[in-house]
C-alpha cells in the first residue's frame, strides 16, 4: 500500500551504486546492497566512531554481498575496523551478515532481544518440505490452489539460506535506552507490526533518524501474519507504534530507512502510514459484506494486480488485515470446507 506526496522531500534522487557510499551527514555513510527479489535492494549505514565503524544492518548473506562489503571496507570505510554491527530487526535482509561481521571482523552484535531470539530460532528451523502447520496455515489463508500445489512440490524458503550463523551472545537494546555512535547520542524507540521489537534510533544531536523498515517513504512496510503466531494482530501493533512514534516526528528530520531514499517531512509521512491502513481496513470491511478468505481480498487492500513474486507477502498481509477486523469485532470468521477461514463484516 503506497503513499507519497504532502511535504515529503528527497534530498538525494539517486542511491549509491554497489560498492560506493554517500555521506548523508557528517560521519554517516549511506550504502546499498542488492536483493534477489522484487524489492531489489536494502539500505545499510556506517557511523564513524573515529577508531572504527558502527554498521547498521547488513544485507543478505551471500558471496556477492560479502564481496560488496569487502569493497566498501577497502574503499569508503578506509580499511578501518568494523567494531559494532547494529541490527534494527530480525528479517534476513537486515541481519543476514551480522554473524559474518562478528566472526570475521570481531564486531559486537547489538540488537533487541526479540530480534535476536527470532533470528536464532528461524536460523535453526531448517526444513526440506513445508511443515504441516505451515500448510494448514496456507490453507487457512485461502491460498490459491495452484500456488499451494507448487509450494508443496518445492523446498520452502529457509532463513538459514541467506543468513550467516549467528553468535551465541549479543548486546541487548530496549525502549528508552541511549546509544553512542557516529559522534552522536541516539534515543532508542521501539516499533512493532512489521517486525516485533523493531529498533529505531533518533539522534539527540541533530535531525537524523535511523528507521530500518519501521518508517519507509513511498511504500508501506509489509505487515504479515505467519504460522508461527496464526492469530496475531500486527496491524494493531503497527498502528499503535505509528501513533506513538508520530509524537517525536519533526519536519526537519532526515529519515534513513531500510529501503528507498532518505527523506524529510516525517510528520506527513507518519500520518500517511496511519491513514493508508485505516483506509485499507475500511475498504476491506466493505468488501467483506460478502464472505471472503484472505486470499480473496487482494483487490480492496492493494488496488493493483498482485504477481507471482508478490503473492506470498500479499497473502500474509491480507490475513493480517482480516484478523485485525476480527480482533476488533468488525468481522466474524468461519471455517470453509476447504480449510480456509472466511471473514464477513460484522
Amino acid at each position: 500500500m503506497d503513499g507519497t506526496g504532502g511535504t515529503i522531500r528527497y534530498p538525494w534522487d539517486t542511491p549509491p551504486e554497489p560498492g560506493a557510499a554517500i555521506e548523508v551527514a557528517e560521519g554517516v555513510l549511506w550504502m546499498r546492497l542488492p536483493l534477489p527479489m522484487k524489492l531489489d535492494h536494502v539500505n545499510v549505514y556506517a557511523l564513524d566512531d573515529g577508531d572504527g565503524w558502527t554498521v547498521v544492518d547488513t544485507g543478505f548473506a551471500s558471496s556477492k554481498s560479502r564481496a560488496i562489503w569487502q569493497g566498501l571496507i577497502d574503499g569508503p570505510l578506509g580499511r578501518r575496523p568494523i567494531n559494532r554491527v547494529i541490527v534494527t530487526h530480525h528479517h534476513p535482509d537486515h541481519v543476514g551478515l551480522a554473524g559474518w561481521f562478528v566472526r570475521d571482523h570481531g564486531a559486537e552484535l547489538v540488537t533487541t532481544r526479540t530480534a535476536w531470539l527470532m533470528a536464532r530460532m528461524l536460523q535453526l528451523d531448517v526444513q526440506d518440505v513445508p511443515s504441516p502447520e505451515t500448510v494448514d496455515y496456507w490453507r487457512g489463508c485461502g491460498m490459491a490452489a495452484e500456488v499451494l500445489a507448487q509450494r508443496l512440490s518445492e523446498r520452502p524458503f529457509n532463513f538459514a539460506d541467506c543468513t550467516a550463523p549467528l553468535p551465541l551472545g549479543f548486546t541487548r537494546i530496549r525502549e528508552g535506552d541511549t546509544l553512542r555512535a557516529g559522534g552522536r547520542s541516539w534515543d532508542i524507540r521501539i516499533g512493532n507490526g512489521h517486525a516485533p521489537e523493531h529498533a529505531t534510533f533518533w539522534s539527540r544531536d541533530c535531525d537524523l533518524v535511523l528507521a530500518g523498515d519501521q518508517i519507509l517513504p513511498s511504500i508501506s512496510s509489509n505487515i504479515g501474519v505467519y504460522a508461527t503466531e496464526p492469530e496475531a494482530d500486527p496491524v494493531g501493533e503497527w498502528l499503535e507504534a505509528c501513533e506513538r512514534l508520530s509524537a517525536f516526528a519533526r519536519d526537519a528530520h532526515l529519515v534513513l530507512g531500510g529501503h528507498k531514499l532518505p527523506f524529510t517531512g516525517l510528520p506527513a509521512r507518519m500520518r500517511q502510514l496511519i491513514d493508508n491502513h485505516h483506509g485499507a481496513l475500511d475498504r476491506l470491511h466493505a468488501h467483506l459484506a460478502v464472505p471472503h478468505s484472505a486470499g480473496e481480498c487482494f483487490a480492496p487492500l492493494f488496488k493493483r494486480r498482485i504477481g507471482a513474486g508478490e503473492y506470498g507477502l500479499a497473502l500474509v498481509e491480507s490475513m493480517a488485515h482480516c484478523l485485525h477486523l476480527w480482533h476488533e469485532g468488525r468481522a466474524t470468521r468461519t471455517r470453509r470446507e476447504d480449510g480456509a477461514w472466511v471473514f464477513q463484516a460484522a
